[in-house]
């Protein structure tokens, strides 16, 4: 089987635990306002690679990936789910742990069955959930975010471990009664593991400008860190405060 591949990163640390293999998947439905892959976006586009040569890749630099595995990011690589099955199917017959970075948007509540087969190869999900408010996900991205939380309960009701990551963007998800209702949210997750609380940042305008494409932030600032801990902690709050309420 062949997918369409944007790049590779052989050495990546900050997409899931310890240092990673990394398959960028070309082709994303969503147009997040502050996406900085846009270069990913174009379906049907990339370098066709087969699951043989991108494991061979892997095996090629396996003794630096300390504590990792492989990592499938993009784009959206659920776009081509039945790639990444193979390709996870495949490295769990080597010993490889798996994780797939994820907005679910792909994910269906009334067509599963191949995400169960998914889950049953899949070591962790890291989804973005990007807005939890349905009309607000739907500003900012151009979909409403109905499937994506629905993905987030079938990841948990299958017992697959969840990193959720949340993006916070001056004046778009920075709002205290959006993030407490994210937190709420997350509270029903069972396999929850961790929350990384991202500060915005504009480090895609270049690509933007290579593209020949309009940014479509502007000048929004970048969120300052200090900024991002205040916000994981009122998402805490909404987690803690609906967990207690559920005693």
């Amino acid at each position: 089987m062949e997918g369409f591949i944007h790049s590779t990163e052989s050495f990546g640390t900050v997409d899931g635990p310890g240092i990673r293999f990394v398959i960028f998947f070309q082709g994303c439905p969503m147009r997040c306002l502050y996406c900085h892959n846009p270069d990913t976006w174009k379906i049907g586009t990339g370098t066709k690679r087969t699951v043989e040569s991108l494991l061979a890749e892997y095996d090629s630099v396996k003794e630096f990936m300390k504590n990792g595995g492989i990592t499938c990011t993009g784009g959206e690589p659920l776009v081509q789910i039945d790639f990444v099955t193979e390709l996870f199917e495949k490295a769990k017959e080597k010993g490889i742990h798996t994780c797939l970075d994820s907005s679910g948007i792909t994910f269906t509540p009334d067509s599963t069955e191949k995400f169960e087969r998914l889950c049953k190869c899949t070591d962790l999900v890291m989804l973005d959930i990007k807005h939890i408010d349905r009309v607000e996900h739907k500003k900012l991205t151009g979909h409403y975010n109905d499937n994506i939380l629905a993905f987030a309960k079938f990841l948990s009701e299958h017992g697959v471990p969840i990193w959720i990551r949340h993006v916070v963007v001056p004046g778009i998800t920075d709002k205290e009664e959006y993030l407490f209702r994210l937190g709420e949210f997350i509270s029903q997750l069972k396999t929850l593991k961790a929350l990384d609380v991202l500060p915005y940042h504009t480090m895609g305008k270049v690509k933007y400008e290579q593209l020949g494409l309009d940014y479509p932030l502007g000048d929004t600032p970048p969120l300052d860190k200090e900024d991002a801990v205040k916000a994981r902690n009122v998402i805490m709050s909404g987690l803690k405060s609906a967990l207690k309420k559920r005693k």
